[in-house]
């Protein structure tokens, strides 16, 4: 994908994603652009840098690390990127990305179909395992913080 097909695809997310916040947190739309249009820019330099950069690093490794350093307290225009991202709901984000999913296993429901039970097993063990991890991560956590 190039540059021109990445911002483009980029602008149609932020724009129904725009359209979820809007909706689903009753946010007002002017305050919800600048946050949505930091999240893109965090985006579009995270998939140019896995692109460009050498290293086959993924594009999600990029975004996620430049959305923490930009992020942090005290790193330089922290406080205007978290005052304007936090006008945005994560659920708001993860309405186009699950749309995009249904649609991209609608579109290879045969593939899809061919994994059979071994996927529904996989899922479960995964779910399973995910949630005993989190519980035992929280139990010691709170534990050694004296909350229970």
């Amino acid at each position: 994908m190039n540059v021109k097909d990445t911002v483009i695809v980029l602008g149609i997310v932020s724009l129904m994603s725009l359209f979820s916040n809007v909706l689903g947190t009753k946010a007002n739309i002017v305050e919800s652009i600048p946050g949505l249009l930091i999240l893109a820019a965090i985006a579009l330099i995270g998939m140019m840098a896995s692109k460009y950069l050498p290293g086959g690093i993924p594009a999600a490794a990029y975004v996620v690390t430049i959305g923490c350093i930009m992020t942090i307290p005290g790193f330089p225009g922290s406080d205007i990127v978290n005052l304007y991202v936090k006008k945005v709901g994560f659920l708001a984000l993860c309405t186009p990305i699950l749309a995009y999913a249904g649609v991209a296993i609608g579109k290879d429901l045969d593939a899809f179909a061919k994994s059979g039970w071994r996927i529904c097993l996989l899922a479960i063990v995964v779910f399973v395992g995910t949630y005993i991890a989190s519980a035992i991560i929280a139990q010691a956590i709170l534990k050694y913080l004296g909350q229970i």
